[in-house]
């Protein structure tokens, strides 16, 4: 059989599945179902696209690609930056979009229970009109659950509410054998057997497929304000963070910003915060948090609070952004991946380490940079040690030994290679060189036990040529 006619065949076998009008291919299938966000992986256009719409048809996908050996990538919005959603040439793309349904909203209980296709927007406006929110912002409002689900996604609010495997609580899942599974459920604790849905989150697609998410939701608080200090040196940045942590006054948002970064963003967004020329000169990093709180007294003591360690600490001068102002810059931090991507960035890393060795990291980092003909700079969520670099260094095979070195310098400070982005393929040959063999060998045979056929994404996370 020739390989149209075996398109041809399949199409026609899987729009039994899903109906005709949601199996796409050869011209039918759309330029972004090819990639991610990924900065330096080339597109890919996969040998069909299914857009099924329930549960049951996911599964009976999964079943039908196992029998006929059909590689399954996963798409949600799209909207990842590790590669996790480019697809293989042979292979099948279930898309999501089809199933983006808010299927409840328990007040309650506090907890969502929603499609995996559902935008982080609609879940945002959703919650919102009874007074809730959801807290997984990974900077982008077009991502899906299941993508966020998929990758274990963070974001700025991630130092106060934690990544999305501390914000889901349950899931209905499709495994490579076709069979659906219930993992978790609208309850806040579990200790009965393994605990599947922590185990799927952030799988990045290899090992089974979430079909319904139940998520927490929180108490959406009335008062906000952000605090912004300049530094002279980014080191008096990342230095002051245990001591904001250590003040209890839990901040939402606890970030560092480089001055390259700070001036990138804020010209791209056209945002002016009021800083003054010659301050702004002097300053080579910025500290921006943000608080909240249910009393506006109790607000205003800890943004006086904060305000007095800063200065204390060398800060340069502070400022507090309510409202519009602040929301603001917080919109602009959230855009600095594009940023960096329109001025030329060759790669973007996520790398996390313990917060009291970001100084010594950054510094590292730059210097390899440097050394390498390149350079490093950034911003990332100091509260939780996650730095986010972009990275200039055209020479690809310079660039691949720089993140390698970058990433070793920071695994051995008790890091890991990613925060909240993933491994996907553009990293998955850096985990598999940097990584302990024997935790990646456990990870395989848990790969094996949940996809024997190996057709759940295969080459992400352990590369090319490895189990799924």
């Amino acid at each position: 059989m020739t390989t149209s006619a075996r398109v041809r065949t399949i199409s026609a076998e899987l729009a039994e599945i899903v109906g005709a009008r949601d199996v796409l291919h050869a011209d039918d299938v759309g330029p972004d179902y090819g990639h991610d966000e990924a900065l330096h992986l080339e597109p890919v256009t996969p040998m069909v696209v299914v857009r099924p719409s329930t549960a049951e048809q996911v599964a009976a996908l999964l079943r039908y690609a196992g029998e006929h050996a059909v590689p399954v990538t996963a798409r949600g919005s799209g909207t990842g930056l590790s590669g996790a959603a480019r697809p293989l040439a042979d292979g099948m793309v279930i898309s999501f979009e089809n199933m983006a349904e808010i299927l409840e909203i328990d007040v309650d209980n506090q907890v969502a229970v929603v499609q995996p296709g559902v935008g982080l927007a609609a879940l945002d406006e959703a919650a919102g009109r009874v007074g809730l929110m959801y807290s997984v912002y990974p900077g982008e409002l077009s991502a899906s659950i299941g993508g966020t689900v998929g990758t274990n996604a963070g974001g700025m609010r991630a130092v106060k509410y934690g990544v999305t495997r501390h914000n889901v609580l349950g899931l209905q899942a499709a495994l490579a054998t076709g069979a659906l599974i219930r993992t978790g459920g609208a309850i806040a604790k579990v200790s009965t057997g393994y605990d599947l849905t922590q185990l799927i989150i952030g799988s990045e697609g290899t090992l089974a497929l979430a079909t319904e998410v139940t998520v927490k939701l929180h108490p959406r608080l009335a008062y906000s304000a952000t605090i912004l200090a300049p530094f002279a040196t980014v080191d008096e940045v990342v230095e002051i963070v245990p001591s904001v942590i250590a003040t209890g006054c839990a901040p939402v948002v606890l970030e560092y910003i480089d001055a390259m970064t700070m001036a990138s963003i804020t010209h791209s967004q056209d945002l002016a915060l009021g800083i003054p020329d010659a301050l702004r000169d002097s300053a080579q990093a910025y500290l921006v948090v943000s608080l909240e709180n249910r009393d506006r007294d109790r607000l205003d003591g800890d943004i006086e609070l904060l305000g007095s360690l800063v200065a204390e600490r060398g800060a340069l001068d502070s400022f507090v952004l309510d409202g519009g102002s602040a929301r603001a810059l917080i919109t602009a931090r959230e855009k600095a991946f594009w940023t960096a991507k329109a001025a030329g960035a060759d790669d973007i890393i996520d790398m996390v380490v313990p917060r009291t060795a970001m100084p010594v990291f950054l510094t590292r980092s730059r210097e390899l940079a440097t050394a390498a003909g390149g350079v490093a700079i950034g911003c990332g969520h100091a509260g939780d040690g996650n730095v986010h670099l972009a990275i200039f260094c055209p020479d690809a095979e310079a660039r691949r030994t720089l993140l390698h070195d970058i990433f070793a310098l920071g695994m051995g400070m008790g890091g890991a290679i990613s925060g909240e982005h993933g491994v996907g393929r553009a990293k998955s040959a850096h985990f598999a060189e940097l990584t302990d063999p024997e935790v990646v060998a456990v990870m395989r045979e848990i790969k094996r036990g949940f996809d024997p056929a190996g057709i759940l994404n295969p080459g992400v996370l352990f590369g090319e040529g490895e189990p799924g």
